[in-house]
């Protein structure tokens, strides 16, 4: 008897999963936001990750240039003194002063940037990681029914009558992990009010020819605060980004909008010795961040954990998932299993 289905409305991977910035990693900026927590059991769970699937996860050297009148370099040794030793790492190198004037690192950057560190996270392929993790579910014995959206859900005595695009099924509980789509399928509850627990956050990309001679990747810190990456991507081309802004609407088909192209670009030229001009972007893609909804003001400062929590707390018979990360997928799953298991011994 089948014990799990998975309705997926599009392809595995189709949507947030395959529109990630590719890293498995420990979220040196959370330390910031005090996310002590998630900063630890993501640094577990990147090395518990780089041994599953080394055949996906790669290990990648940052570039973190230090630019006076951004953070101060006391604060970024004590970042990087806690990334080290918080999850108890083993196998990537610790992090280290580096003079970009003699590291091959810093021949790519402008000629004021003298110094800064260098510290370990790593690259994944997403899709694949995904993919990966359903082909393992369904030789379990799990159904995973691609092109199969729900369209509606009804609470019977002991079960949800569940009707979807390929026919109806009958399932004793529902775990709502539909990401963006959350707040969504809960409007598909027949009876249901609308409700948001979900902050739309919308993270863009550019890809542009390969940009560097070498093999590592840059962290730069931007004037608002925030962050971009540039990592080296497919082998000939670098990966730019990513941004935070709030996404107004359908989370179905991001699109990046000319201003976030023009922050990309206009941050990045603080650092290059050489700005990239919109005629070098060959390719852009946008991903939504499904945020819980914490009521923080700005979409940089919205956490980046998970809620889990019963629909019905009595009934136990419908979890949402609400947030998350790449990183911590694992570690989230298995608590979903332990909340499951309340109600299904």
């Amino acid at each position: 008897m089948t014990q799990v289905i998975l309705c997926e409305k599009n392809d595995i991977a189709a949507a947030t999963s395959s529109w990630s910035t590719k890293l498995i990693h420990g979220g040196l900026r959370y330390l910031e936001h005090y996310e002590f927590r998630l900063v630890r059991e993501s640094l577990k769970e990147r090395e518990i990750l780089m041994n599953m699937a080394p055949h996906l996860i790669r290990p990648l050297r940052f570039v973190l240039p230090y630019m006076r009148g951004m953070r101060q370099k006391w604060l970024l040794r004590l970042g990087l003194f806690l990334y080290d030793h918080l999850g108890g790492r083993t196998r990537l190198p610790a992090s280290s002063w580096i003079d970009l004037r003699q590291n091959q690192a810093g021949h790519a950057l402008k000629e004021i940037l003298t110094e800064g560190f260098e510290y370990s996270d790593c690259f994944v392929d997403d899709s694949r990681l995904t993919l990966a993790n359903a082909c393992a579910a369904a030789d379990l014995g799990a159904e995973i029914h691609r092109d199969c959206a729900v369209l509606s859900l009804e609470k019977l005595s002991n079960s949800w009558k569940v009707k979807t695009s390929k026919g109806t099924l009958s399932t004793k509980m529902v775990i709502n992990a539909s990401g963006p789509f959350a707040d969504h399928v809960l409007s598909l509850r027949i009876g249901s009010q609308i409700k948001k627990h979900i902050r739309l956050v919308r993270g863009s990309h550019l890809i542009v020819k390969r940009l560097f001679t070498h093999k590592k990747a840059y962290i730069f810190q931007n004037t608002d605060g925030r962050i971009l990456f540039a990592l080296p991507y497919l082998d000939d081309f670098t990966l730019l980004g990513t941004t935070d802004i709030d996404h107004k609407g359908k989370p179905n088909e991001p699109k990046i909008s000319q201003n976030e192209i023009d922050y990309i670009l206009k941050e990045l030229s603080q650092y290059l010795d050489k700005p990239i001009s919109k005629a070098q972007i060959l390719d852009t893609y946008s991903g939504i961040r499904p945020l819980f909804n914490d009521g923080k003001q700005t979409a940089q400062t919205v956490t980046r954990d998970y809620v889990l929590s019963w629909e019905i707390d009595s009934e136990k018979s419908w979890l949402n998932i609400f947030g998350g990360k790449l990183t911590t997928y694992r570690q989230l799953a298995l608590k979903v299993a332990n909340m499951v298991s309340q109600k299904l011994p």
